[in-house]
């Protein structure tokens, strides 16, 4: 779900991270994968060196740099230095579980950067939502924070909200947008296939 999304004044990358299973069922990611996911990870620094914002829409591994990253995951130190003028929007600390917020604090340490909490704010083109459930509200292991881009076009990335919470589809709707970078419940999981 990261993605690169340039204004006149502001270049926004949003979930810089990938995240490959280092083991799934017992199998490491098949070459082609990890070929493919060695490209991504090199424009994500790419791109991170030129933005002027990066967005965090939460803290799962697949979704930001770590500092414990495995061999298929983007690796933090990788990061540090490439960017110091960098503002980095993420959610409110205060709604961040544990695990959450240990790597919130890896990224702030290690880049010396001030971590921005956006919920319920605006700034410029950038407007954020306040937490919305990472697919079902029933759940509760996780919330996200979305993202609305506007300037000439109104661009909304909704990571892992999987379209299941009336909540967040609501708040897509009501921000009217002509372009939505969302993705849908994992049909991997489902047990009816």
């Amino acid at each position: 779900m990261c993605c690169y999304v340039e204004t006149a004044a502001r270049k926004i990358l949003i979930d810089p991270g990938i995240a490959l299973g280092h083991t799934r069922y017992g199998l490491h990611p098949h070459p082609y994968q990890v070929a493919v996911g060695e490209i991504i990870k090199k424009r994500i620094m790419d791109k991170w060196s030129e933005a002027t914002d990066v967005v965090i829409s939460h803290f799962h591994g697949d979704h930001i740099p770590l500092i414990d990253a495995n061999p298929y995951q983007l690796d933090l130190k990788k990061l540090v230095g490439s960017n110091p003028d960098i503002r980095i929007w993420t959610r409110d600390s205060s709604s961040l579980s544990i695990i959450e917020k240990k790597r919130a604090e890896a990224i702030s340490s290690v880049l010396k950067k001030d971590l921005i909490e956006a919920e319920g704010k605006e700034n410029g083109v950038l407007t954020f939502s306040k937490h919305m459930p990472h697919g079902e509200s029933k759940n509760g292991s996780a919330n996200v924070m979305m993202t609305k881009v506007e300037e000439d076009k109104i661009f909304v990335h909704a990571s892992d909200i999987q379209l299941l919470n009336d909540e967040a589809v609501l708040q897509i709707l009501d921000w009217r947008p002509d372009i939505v970078f969302v993705d849908g419940p994992p049909l991997y999981l489902s047990k009816s296939l």
